[in-house]
């Protein structure tokens, strides 16, 4: 099977849309499907407002429909909300063809922390967006639940894993800080939520790893906390698997694929209990979830890094590719659906 996935977010861009959407790609081949991407490379852009490192995509109709046609997909998916996604929705829908959606990122949320917008409109026009689909997947039984309440039908669940191979204890390197060593890591801006970590009051050190528009504010604010910049592959397991606790404070994100990455290093989460850190640390003795994040960052400190790591490796990428063709088989055409087990 053929799979095209329209997205906006792509590289040079790092966060975990852009890392699912690749580890998506190779686990699907290793089971026998292919997933092709249609991205903003090759269209002119314009740089999101307030976050000028960010581009805009301005793809015109044409050139999406040769892209489509060109691909010869046996199925759609769109993974964003954004100008890609929607001119591939509207291909989609002018020629009546079935596609899947997914739910990756709380927009409302994030442009309400930078602008007077109510929640309920954004939510609004992003419940419009993804109506056609035939599935809308979600990466939480608990965003699913959220999601449910807010009216988004014919929701199904795609789970996130962890690449256990480059993300693994061993590769612990000596940052030379005072310990315990605190690490956060992701786009350092404000719907990230770091103020609420650096603010914090702990004993060791505090590194942050990623870049973003908040940096420059938070580096002034803050200039105990030690700011690694954006760090990639094996630098980056490197420094994560250096950590004694891994401190996730963003309270907006649909799942965090960050914290399947520290507990594949051995590195126990401290985060707050909300959706996202929920589903994955809730029950499981591999972290703390605490609306007093300083108690789950100490309490942490207690935690079992081989248990971290056993957690870890039963959440493979290939389980979530099985979960996401599967969705996406639903929408092949009969006469052309292969006969694959992917559930």
């Amino acid at each position: 099977m053929r799979v095209l996935v329209a997205t906006d977010a792509w590289v040079p861009q790092v966060n975990g849309v852009v890392r699912t959407l690749q580890s998506l790609a190779d686990s699907a081949r290793e089971l026998g499907a292919t997933i092709e991407f249609l991205t903003p490379e090759g269209f002119s852009s314009v740089p999101v407002p307030t976050y000028p490192s960010l581009r805009i995509a301005l793809p015109g109709p044409g050139e999406i429909a040769r892209r489509i046609e060109r691909a010869a997909p046996d199925a759609v998916h769109i993974a964003t909300e954004g100008s890609i996604g929607y001119m591939t929705r509207r291909y989609c829908l002018r020629r009546g063809l079935p596609f899947t959606t997914s739910y990756t990122t709380r927009f409302p949320e994030y442009i309400a922390a930078r602008a007077p917008i109510r929640q309920s409109w954004s939510y609004a026009i992003l419940r419009s967006f993804h109506a056609p689909a035939s599935v809308t997947m979600v990466s939480t039984a608990s965003l699913m639940s959220e999601l449910a309440s807010r009216e988004f039908k014919h929701l199904g669940l795609w789970t996130r894993g962890v690449n256990t191979d480059l993300f693994r204890p061993e590769r612990a390197i000596d940052l030379d800080l005072p310990r315990p060593i605190f690490v956060s890591m992701g786009r350092v801006a404000v719907e990230k939520n770091l103020e609420a970590f650096l603010s914090l009051d702990l004993p060791g050190s505090k590194v942050v790893i990623g870049e973003g528009p908040q940096e420059h504010e938070l580096r002034r604010r803050f200039p105990d906390a030690i700011f690694k910049g954006e760090l990639h592959g094996e630098a980056l397991a490197a420094h994560v698997a250096a950590a004694d606790v891994f401190v996730f404070p963003s309270k907006t994100d649909t799942f965090g694929v960050a914290q399947l990455e520290a507990l594949a290093c051995g590195v126990p989460v401290a985060a707050y209990p909300v959706t996202g850190p929920k589903d994955v640390i809730a029950g499981h003795p591999i972290g703390v979830l605490d609306s007093d994040l300083r108690a789950a960052c100490l309490g942490a400190l207690n935690i079992s890094r081989a248990a971290c790591r056993d957690f870890a490796l039963t959440r493979s990428w290939q389980v979530s590719a099985r979960q996401f063709l599967g969705h996406a088989e639903s929408i092949v055409v009969p006469l052309r659906k292969p006969q694959l087990a992917y559930t």
